[in-house]
């Protein structure tokens, strides 16, 4: 009985050529999307911060309503970011400082302090004072004390009666000779529970730590607040403090900002500047204490672009990827709007980009019909398994933090703070990029190509068997005969692994294993692609053909002849 070969499958719609550029087109626009599943691109940060203000201007309309101290630290932050309107806001301070000498100590005006402290009158200072030095001397706390007595306020009345508790800690009784901090503590903490200068959260939590302390008549958990008061109230006027309280919603911020301050006192604008730009202390505080010098980089780039970059950047509480791709600028303001959305059509883009253009590989370089018996779903197969590989090695290299572990961050509180010296001079603790190399990306993806061309040539030549006009079981010898030919994957992967193995043992390149032993694993998977999906089912066609061949009364008029169900022999 004769049985004819099946049809071939029309042609394809698109030519080979054209569905490879297309497939490449698309993989690289989805590519160059500014979105990140761990991270957030620059492009991001530069179209969030666009039409927002500036350090400059931001701190000039403080200087407008006589916001004198946090002006001078947005000052200094926007001097080392280079905004270009840094010396507007200059000029500004300085005119202020001809018109109102007087409150350039205090950092401002303020009501409750003038009758006070006549903050008008000029001390010969241009410059802001920490406000725990106006509290130094003990006339200027009795008039405070005096003032605060009279206060209808049940939590201010609260923090004054702790002066006479004896159950200070690290604190010397208030009362006693040595108390003169803890005089000055609670009466800034008073102060500012009067002036309604503090969040509505820290106010009553500070309220119920002091009604707890006077119950039990010692500080317990105050003392630890007092002291990162006592750090902030040395480093910022009152001006400056008062708008880092209001901007404060727990003890625990306040904490880690007084960490912060004593950590990295240089950087103390910046970080104050963040707090200020974004209106949460806690955000910031929280960003830097998880990615330690790495975020204060990333905070500083913000910073660079303006507010709505810096609230964009805490409100995802993500690192920003600095590796340098191009991206499409036109899709930023879509990836602010809709980040999900765009981040599932940046991976779909590039999956489906990779396959077709390995489809278009497919039919280019290997043709249709190399292995005629094979499933008519299997050339989608194989391109589909490649396209998951690709795409998987293009998150490796756009989402890096998914690939590391976040090195431990620099700002960490460890433990609580024991001393208030010394602190300058811990030993920093070196840290790992927090990216991934470019020349481990490189090579990644030239391991990566190796294999293609490995792939591609086992399929050429496996086309080139099936076309030779021989009997089947010659192709089936000549198949065998290729068995080395189609273990060449593994050889490359180890070769690759060997190579990088020996580079990083010479010091050339850096210490990575992911780089390293990719290429074992493209080649482990070259090779099952090639030898699972390819040769086995090729060398049982032939082996059919071949007994078809062999058997008397049936004769197979094609390479793809099957026998029919019911025929003689069968």
């Amino acid at each position: 009985m004769s049985v004819s070969s099946p049809p071939r499958s029309p042609s394809p719609a698109f030519p080979a050529p054209l569905l490879v550029v297309l497939g490449l087109v698309l993989a690289t626009a989805a590519w160059m999307l500014p979105v990140n599943l761990k991270s957030v691109s620059p492009a991001l940060l530069r179209a969030a911060g666009q039409g927002t203000p500036s350090l400059g201007a931001y701190g000039r309309d403080l200087v407008d309503v006589e916001k004198i101290g946090p002006a001078a630290l947005v000052l200094a932050a926007a001097k080392a970011t280079g905004d270009p309107r840094a010396p507007a806001l200059d000029a500004a301070l300085e005119l202020f400082a001809a018109r109102q000498p007087g409150l350039m100590a205090w950092g401002g005006w303020d009501p409750f302090l003038d009758p006070l402290f006549n903050l008008r009158a000029d001390s010969g200072r241009r410059s802001s004072l920490p406000v725990l030095t106006f509290f130094n001397t003990l006339r200027a706390r009795q008039t405070l004390r005096t003032y605060l007595g009279r206060s209808g306020s049940e939590g201010v009345q609260a923090f004054l009666q702790l002066r006479e508790i004896t159950g200070t800690g690290r604190f010397v009784p208030a009362t006693r000779p040595g108390g003169q901090p803890l005089d000055a503590l609670l009466l800034l903490t008073g102060l500012l529970y009067e002036g309604k200068h503090l969040s509505a959260p820290l106010q009553r939590e500070l309220r119920g730590l002091a009604e707890t302390a006077v119950k039990n008549k010692e500080l317990g958990e105050l003392e630890t607040v007092f002291i990162n008061l006592l750090s902030l109230g040395r480093r910022l006027d009152w001006g400056q403090m008062v708008e880092l309280t209001r901007r404060t919603d727990s003890t625990k911020t306040l904490g880690e900002y007084a960490h912060l301050a004593r950590v990295a006192p240089d950087q103390l604008p910046l970080i104050y500047a963040a707090a200020l730009f974004s209106d949460s202390a806690d955000r910031v505080a929280a960003y830097l204490i998880e990615f330690g010098k790495a975020g204060l980089e990333d905070l500083t780039l913000a910073l660079k672009h303006g507010q709505g970059a810096v609230r964009q950047l805490l409100l995802r509480q993500v690192p920003v990827n600095r590796h340098p791709t191009p991206a499409l600028g036109a899709a930023a303001e879509l990836a602010l709007l809709h980040p999900q959305l765009l981040l599932a059509a940046k991976y779909l883009g590039v999956l489906l980009g990779v396959w077709l253009a390995l489809r278009g590989l497919d039919r280019w370089l290997v043709g249709p019909g190399s292995v005629a018996s094979l499933p008519g779903t299997f050339g989608h197969m194989k391109a589909g398994v490649l396209s998951v590989l690709f795409a998987l090695l293009v998150l490796a290299v756009t989402e890096p933090f998914l690939l590391q572990a976040a090195p431990v961050s620099e700002f960490q509180i460890r433990r609580p703070v024991l001393v208030f010296a010394n602190l300058a001079a811990a030993p920093e603790t070196p840290t790992s990029a927090s990216t991934m190399e470019a020349t481990n990306l490189i090579s990644i993806a030239v391991f990566a190509a190796l294999q293609v061309a490995v792939y591609l040539l086992c399929l050429r030549k496996i086309r080139e068997i099936a076309l030779q006009d021989v009997p089947p079981l010659v192709k089936l010898r000549l198949m065998e005969n290729e068995e080395n030919l189609f273990d060449l994957g593994l050889y490359v992967g180890i070769g690759g692994t060997a190579a990088a193995m020996v580079l990083i043992t010479l010091g050339v390149a850096k210490a990575n294993l992911l780089a390293a032993f990719s290429s074992n694993l493209f080649g482990i998977t070259c090779v099952a692609l090639v030898k699972i999906r390819h040769v086995r089912p090729f060398k049982r066609q032939l082996i059919l053909q071949g007994q078809i061949a062999a058997a008397p009364g049936i004769e197979a008029t094609g390479p793809a002849a099957v026998p029919v169900r019911g025929s003689a022999g069968l």
